[in-house]
This record gives structure tokens, C-alpha cells and sequence, in this order.
């Protein structure tokens, strides 16, 4: 499912949460809509906070992939410095 989210003001002034749902093939349709609500915007509408959010079946990883096994080693930092990461950039080779 893909579901845009906005706030509109209400006539009172307060904040009021609205959503718009579309099926998993219609991420097109859902920008256009999104597109149609910040043109609202711009027209002087109260509208803010423009947002999308999608939560595909076929993209939405196993349960538990926040808990590694004990053997799972990433690290974000080197654990030698001195070991250079990435390609060699500029002229390589003597002089």
C-alpha cells in the first residue's frame, strides 16, 4: 500500500491529519496527488507537511532483522586505520 499524508487547518486554526490510499501500483497516481496538494499549497491553501509513505509486500524485509546472530560482524569503523578503503585515486606509479 502507498499512503499520502498531509495536515490541513482546520477553520479554527488546529492542525487536522488527512490520508490518501493507493494500491502498490499506483505510486504514479500517488505523486500526482501529492504534486496536487503542495499546488494547493502554493494556491494559499492551509496545507503542510506533504508526505509519502509505502509499505510493499514484495519489499518489506523478514521479522527479526533488527536482532543479528552472534556471528554478524559489520563494523562502521576500520578496525586498522593504516588499511586504506576505496580505490586509489589521481596517477598511480612512481612520479
Amino acid at each position: 500500500m502507498i499512503v499520502v499524508f498531509w495536515l490541513e487547518q482546520d477553520p479554527l486554526g488546529a492542525p487536522a491529519a488527512r490520508h490518501a490510499s493507493f494500491a502498490p501500483d499506483q505510486l504514479g497516481e500517488a505523486l500526482k496527488f501529492a504534486e496536487t496538494l503542495r499546488g494547493r499549497r502554493r494556491d494559499g491553501e492551509a496545507i503542510s507537511h506533504v508526505a509519502i509513505q509505502s509499505e510493499l509486500a514484495e519489499s518489506v524485509g523478514q521479522a527479526g532483522v533488527a536482532d543479528p546472530g552472534k556471528d554478524y560482524a559489520h563494523y562502521k569503523r576500520r578496525i586498522d586505520p593504516a588499511i586504506p578503503l576505496g580505490r586509489p585515486s589521481g596517477p598511480q606509479g612512481d612520479g
